[in-house]
């Protein structure tokens, strides 16, 4: 049944894959509208209505649970998925509802687990991964389905999967603290809930590539604090293709041919997750990109806007970027260089061919990456991790590799490391090699404003 299962999932991920590559160079046009991009936008398990207030309840209490086919492509499979509607934190400290997914390995015994955080990367909820795994079928929606290749591997060995939305109900793009509240909790709850055969000594390793080592690199460095009982239990994390600083990714993708789309979803997603405003910056043809993308994902985005740059988004007086307090305020806030250390061992994988992708930028202080990863960031963030924590960095760099090729690499080595890192083998360690990197000090305003 096992293997069965795995080729059943191997063969809808590979028409999965070519889908999404149709959908990422498709016209802005071939995006669906947001409004009919849900069958499960209706869907009543996502809303919280109990009659005790969220904020009276501890982060990861479990409020709802479902069980139902995993879907690839809206098609059921035999696996079968446990989902959970928990209670969270959002990006502005508030308490809120999120939706976690857990598939259990039918060669395990839930002693233990991954948290894999998908880089589903969309502004609207309904692209979210518990979505897709629920049936849910759209153009964006596709990355969750194409992500089930990375889960084959886990579960053939093992592993419990715990597949996190980590945007949360209101798909608060980019917002890291979030990403790693809605991640944390979501193991808690996943841990709390009898229907998942897993308890308080499950171990677990976190997994994600891009958006989703954004949420993994931000909960391994906010377990210590906020939630201790979780990083107690963690292994190791393991990820590739990480956004550090975002206004160095932002001036190092300024321009390009593929990945300048990913400015306007970036404001947007500040706007939405802090509660900040930048539309009162943007000129007219800013205001009109931001309605197209305000419900749009990196499918809408990339290839889509070729050669955009900061300043046609905005009026003149702002061409500076950090002449706009709220985008200043909101890269500092998800500058992950300056979060904490995590206190697990880690291994980052990243790559340096951007050329490949059509960004041909090195900005000064900046220089290179894989097309959107700044490669100076990523390895600054883990010479600062070996300064200043104690457990073992392992980093790898791919100079010839972009940002969609390192994963082709990069997935079987992570699951390689997390099972040694579950088997007790000391983890290997780069510190002392890795070449110098950027400064990750957080952005000053620009003088008067």
């Amino acid at each position: 049944m096992r293997t069965c299962t795995s080729r059943l999932l191997a063969a809808a991920v590979t028409a999965a894959l070519a889908a999404t590559a149709v959908a990422a160079t498709a016209g802005p046009a071939a995006a669906a509208p947001a409004a009919a991009r849900s069958a499960t936008a209706g869907d009543p398990f996502y809303a919280y209505d109990g009659s005790t207030p969220l904020a009276s309840l501890a982060p990861g209490t479990v409020l709802k649970t479902r069980t139902l086919p995993y879907h690839v492509l809206g098609l059921p499979t035999p696996v079968t998925a446990i989902q959970l509607l928990y209670r969270s934190t959002d990006a502005q400290g508030r308490p809120s509802a999120n939706v976690t997914t857990v598939v259990r390995s039918l060669a395990g015994d839930g002693s233990k687990a991954v948290s894999y955080q998908s880089f589903y990367d969309s502004l609207d909820p309904k692209d979210g991964p518990s979505r897709a795994v629920a049936g849910d079928v759209s153009i964006s929606g596709l990355i969750p389905n194409v992500e089930a290749l990375f889960l084959v591997p886990l579960l053939a060995q093992g592993y419990n999967v715990v597949l996190p939305d980590t945007e949360g109900q209101n798909a608060d793009l980019a917002a890291g603290p979030e990403y790693a509240t809605n991640t944390l909790d979501s193991i808690r709850a996943a841990t709390r809930s009898p229907a998942t055969g897993m308890g308080p000594d499950t171990r677990f390793g976190l997994m994600g590539y891009s958006g989703g080592a954004v949420a993994t690199g931000w909960a391994a460095a906010l377990a210590p604090s906020y939630a201790p009982e979780v990083n107690a239990k963690l292994v190791g994390y393991t990820e590739g293709g990480l956004l550090v600083d975002p206004a160095h990714n932002l001036k190092y993708v300024d321009g390009s041919l593929v990945w300048s789309g990913i400015t306007p979803l970036s404001v947007i997603g500040a706007s939405r997750s802090f509660g900040s405003d930048l539309t009162p910056y943007l000129n007219d043809y800013g205001r009109s990109v931001y309605q197209q993308l305000e419900h749009g994902s990196i499918v809408d985005a990339l290839g889509h806007y070729p050669g955009l740059t900061w300043k046609a988004l905005v009026k003149p007086q702002y061409a500076d970027p950090n002449s706009a307090p709220p985008f200043v305020e909101a890269v500092n806030r998800n500058n992950l260089g300056s979060a904490p250390t995590p206190t697990v061992p880690g291994s980052i994988a990243q790559g340096n061919g951007g050329f490949l992708e059509g960004t041909f930028a090195s900005p000064p202080g900046i220089g290179t990456g894989d097309g959107v990863a700044v490669a100076g960031d990523v390895r600054a963030l883990a010479r600062q991790y070996c300064a200043t924590g104690t457990a073992p960095v392992a980093y790898q760099q791919y100079d010839l590799l972009s940002h969609f090729g390192v994963p082709v690499v990069w997935a079987p080595q992570a699951v390689g490391w997390l099972g040694d890192r579950f088997a007790g083998r000391p983890a290997p360690s780069d510190c002392g090699h890795i070449p110098p990197g950027n400064s990750l000090t957080p952005e000053q305003p620009t003088p008067g404003h």
